[in-house]
């Protein structure tokens, strides 16, 4: 399932950005006495009594200001209230109720999403200060105080925030279409491809970097097979990302990559492979998705008989750390080789749901250890003792050793390519865990 998304909103220096904080266990957020430190949006993943969701951090709402930053946070804030499932509004113990918190939860009422309201700054044990119940006025339910500075009172706050998680189903694995996300820059062609695959204009395209705001669901069906494809908005270098509206199109492109089962990254062919590219692949490689690399607009590119081998190498230089990733050149706007899209969005989807039996897996093990002995380190030596498979989608296994500290990077990496040369679990990563035997998986 997606990872329901709560955002934190209130007016400027009420210790939101604190509160994030102490949520994604770093100090991600810059945290200052000035109102309207936090400008942009920031989110990280968090998880409460075994509930994962994305938690956002937000600059201040004066809902008066005429100023444009200020103004600019107003309407971040919006789209992040636009954006959440569940919304945490925050408010100031020591300052008590003002009049922008009650235009603020004004609007909070028109998103008609659930709100949790919590008064911050809640530093001593025992009865609140008195101005703490005038919050009651605003007639949002149950007021939760809390200190984020020192981390009370915020449990019971995420107790009712987690109680408006739709519950978890089965449905999403009992589902038979392959879901898989169109990413990339903004102007790569993700649009021109969802809907040259549909066949109609379901999503909007245009020149213009970033007309896709939100992530867009579309059913197919190819020989009998369904697909599930989800255009996402363009992903730019966060020093690019100036419009309000294109930072949160960042987020849903992100969660639409987590819900994703294969992603589909999209290389604009006339402007070659680049860093933030490499970044917008890392993040799905992260997640573990299955990845199918297509290189877009091949038609306006001018070839010979070396182009796409140079283009290929130019391509993995960058992308290193996912060379197992197929790569398909293709015209989303002519339809060139789009057909080709489908029989590799199987195959690295099979590929990445393969389950091999332990006993060949340590047949694999038994013969990669003759073959280059496992590394030693002040005389002793790495013991591997055996291999079994915990997870697919992507693969993982667990390599149970006599030290966790002899693991070294460059041994997993041969049993990596090892297990490639049998498998070959072509457009997808694999992942392992080191345990010493006498721990548990």
């Amino acid at each position: 399932m997606t990872k329901p998304i709560v955002a934190i909103v209130g007016r400027p220096n009420v210790g939101k950005s604190t509160l994030f904080n102490y949520l994604a266990g770093s100090r991600i957020s810059i945290v200052e006495d000035t109102p309207g430190v936090t400008r942009d949006r920031i989110y990280a993943k968090t998880e409460w009594l075994g509930k994962e969701f994305i938690i956002i951090d937000t600059g201040g709402i004066e809902p008066v200001s005429s100023d444009d930053i200020m103004v600019g946070m107003r309407m971040q804030a919006e789209i992040a209230i636009e954006t959440a499932d569940v919304i945490i509004f925050m408010t100031d113990g020591k300052s008590g109720l003002i009049e922008s918190d009650k235009d603020i939860a004004q609007m909070l009422r028109l998103s008609k999403k659930p709100i949790v309201i919590v008064v911050n700054k809640v530093d001593t044990p025992g009865d609140p200060p008195m101005q703490v119940y005038d919050f009651y006025e605003l007639a949002l339910g149950e007021i939760h105080t809390i200190s984020s500075i020192h981390g009370m009172g915020i449990g019971d706050a995420l107790d009712e925030v987690i109680s408006y998680f739709p519950e978890e189903t089965e449905e999403e694995e009992e589902e038979h279409a392959i879901k898989v996300a169109v990413i990339g820059k903004p102007n790569s062609g993700k649009s021109s491809l969802v809907n040259k695959v549909l066949g109609y204009e379901r999503v909007l395209v245009s020149d213009v970097p970033g007309t896709t705001r939100d992530a867009i669901d579309s059913y197919v069906e190819v020989d009998g097979k369904q697909y599930v494809f989800i255009d996402t908005a363009g992903i730019r270098r966060q020093s690019k990302v100036i419009e309000n509206v294109e930072k949160y199109s960042v987020l849903r492109a992100y969660t639409a990559i987590e819900r994703a089962d294969v992603c589909i990254l999209m290389v604009d062919g006339g402007e070659g492979i680049s860093e933030q590219d490499a970044k917008i692949a890392g993040y799905a490689h992260e997640q573990g998705k299955s990845i199918i690399v297509a290189i877009n607009k091949w038609d306006l590119v001018e070839k010979d008989s070396k182009t796409v081998e140079s283009f290929q190498q130019k391509t993995f230089q960058i992308l290193s750390f996912m060379t197992y990733a197929p790569m398909i050149t293709i015209s989303a706007l002519t339809g060139q080789r789009i057909n080709r899209l489908f029989p590799l969005i199987d195959e690295v989807y099979a590929q990445a749901s393969l389950d091999i039996p332990t006993g060949v897996l340590n047949d694999i093990l038994s013969e990669a250890i003759a073959m280059v002995q496992p590394p030693s380190h002040k005389g002793k030596r790495l013991k591997i003792f055996y291999m079994t498979q915990v997870g697919k989608r992507p693969p993982k296994f667990v390599l149970f050793v006599n030290d966790v500290q002899l693991m070294h990077f460059s041994y997993e990496r041969y049993i990596t390519n090892k297990l490639r040369e049998a498998f070959e679990f072509k457009g997808t990563s694999i992942q392992f865990i080191i345990r010493e035997r006498n721990e548990k998986v």
